[in-house]
């Protein structure tokens, strides 16, 4: 199994394989040609972020700068809009519904690292999926932690650090990031 593979499948791999490194180097050309874009070249930034992620819907807006770790991962429904310093670390599946909007700042980490320092070498990472249902808004400097998933409808203030699953029709904030009010 390639070390890709096992990255995908969230089992410990080895981060610093040539294929994932090629993979990377790609994403942050990619990422850097659009960064780079005059605000009004449009078609040149969806032509770009086509490029780059695994999936992406209609009527979608990045601003930049933004950034990932290999694009391929993440998968965007329609109508999606993400405000400057959008970061994803998605050597992990990333998938994010429809209607979605992100604020300034916001992290969203797939890759983590074993617990134990004596079986933590330096090369051996895994990662947790996060999905992010329909309809979601995410605060500005919300960071979005391996393995969470956030249900529809869901608002999650800013500052928050989301350290665990947020159902449906809810408001969640702070640090753990918790329900404090549910949506009618």
């Amino acid at each position: 199994m390639s070390e890709k593979q096992k990255m995908i499948n969230g089992e410990v791999y080895n981060a610093y394989d040539e294929g994932l490194i090629l993979l990377r180097n790609k994403a942050r050309h990619l990422t850097k040609i659009y960064n780079d874009t005059d605000p009004e070249a449009v078609e040149e930034r969806k032509n770009i972020l086509e490029k780059l992620f695994g999936k992406i819907g209609i009527n979608f807006e990045i601003e930049p700068p933004f950034h990932c770790d290999y694009g391929t991962n993440i998968e965007i429904g329609d109508s999606f809009y993400a405000n400057f310093n959008f970061l994803v670390l998605d050597d992990g599946l990333v998938k994010i519904g429809d209607n979605v909007l992100f604020a300034p700042n916001v992290s969203i980490f797939t890759a983590t690292h074993l617990i134990n320092p004596k079986l933590r070498p330096k090369n051996a990472d895994y990662t947790k999926a996060v999905t992010i249902g329909n309809n979601v808004w995410v605060g500005g400097g919300a960071i979005i932690n391996p393995g969470v998933s956030i249900g529809d409808n869901s608002v999650i203030g800013s500052g928050s650090v989301v350290t665990k699953n947020i159902p449906a029709n809810v408001v969640a904030v702070g640090n753990p990031c918790k329900v404090i009010k549910h949506i009618d």
